[in-house]
């Protein structure tokens, strides 16, 4: 199991320098991953929780790529009918043949309904634009060598049926955002039964879940994956490894835009994980007493 981040691209804090700060650390930290979101208006809505400046995630990827040398790149995650499936198709593709083959195109329809508005897309239809756009995509890459820059995996984002469904569809890995454990043994059950039942093998599970160290334990039973002391989040780690996560992505985040301000405190929480968790060996540095 890798673990990867995300990193945030938005906020008053945010700036060149930061997101350099914010690359060289986690991959000097040996993580896996580094991953960003994706708005391209900032309405109202979107920048009630994530205010200018916000920095376009290919653009930003592409420059992060020419300043890092293992990491790999995603997005987490690209809201897929933002943009033209053969413009996203180009991007994706030369973005992992410049990288040397390091992007994670993780994808997904979307929330902000003033932004939809704003870019002149039926926001009632995301589900299926995203759908279109996907089948799009992957026709590209396979039909057209104008497109290719090597095999770009997809993540399907979304905690919903919907995107259970539209993983096992495409056999692609599915990438579920900040939930409980509980939540998510009980999805990746689902997911499997909705493969069982199509036929089709189950589609790998990347999750991404918060990352909020505490000094003391969390003893709330709607406890969220990753967040408590180093102990419950390495438990926490450990539980998904042996529940078949191919990846998992820590998002510090909490969800206050000013703690952008202050990456420090995110860094020092990922080098406490670093410490505990074996990176390259992707188990925990000592025994734990698993749940």
């Amino acid at each position: 199991m890798r673990i990867g981040v995300n990193v945030p691209n938005f906020g008053p804090g945010t700036n060149p320098d930061v997101l350099r700060g914010w690359a060289r650390t986690v991959e000097g930290l040996g993580y896996d991953l580094l991953m960003l979101s994706d708005h391209v208006v900032v309405t109202p809505d979107v920048a009630e929780q994530y205010p200018a400046p916000f920095y376009e995630p290919f653009t930003t990827l592409a420059w992060l790529a020419g300043i890092t040398e293992r990491i790999r790149l995603g997005t987490t995650v690209l809201i897929m009918p933002y943009r033209h499936p053969l413009l996203v198709a180009r991007m994706a593709a030369n973005l992992n043949d410049l990288s040397g083959g390091r992007l994670v195109l993780g994808v997904g329809v979307g929330w902000a309904r003033q932004e939809f508005e704003a870019l002149g897309m039926p926001f009632h239809r995301r589900g299926a634009l995203t759908d279109e756009y996907l089948d799009a995509l992957r026709a590209a890459w396979a039909d057209d060598a104008d497109y290719r820059g090597g095999p770009v995996p997809i993540w399907i984002g979304g905690n919903s049926d919907a995107g259970l469904r539209r993983a096992v569809r495409l056999g692609e890995t599915w990438h579920p955002l900040r939930n409980t454990l509980p939540w998510l043994r009980e999805a990746f059950g689902r997911l499997k039964s909705l493969a069982d039942e199509q036929g089709r093998p189950m589609p790998a599970q990347a999750p991404r879940i918060i990352l909020r160290l505490t000094t003391s334990p969390i003893t709330d039973p709607d406890r969220r994956a990753g967040e408590g002391t180093i102990e419950q989040i390495v438990d926490d780690l450990e539980q998904l490894r042996l529940l078949g996560a191919d990846t998992v992505v820590l998002d510090p985040f909490e969800g206050d835009p000013q703690e952008t301000r202050h990456p420090e405190v995110a860094w020092r929480a990922l080098a406490a994980v670093a410490a505990s968790w074996d990176l390259a060996a992707s188990r925990p540095r000592t025994a734990i007493a698993t749940s």
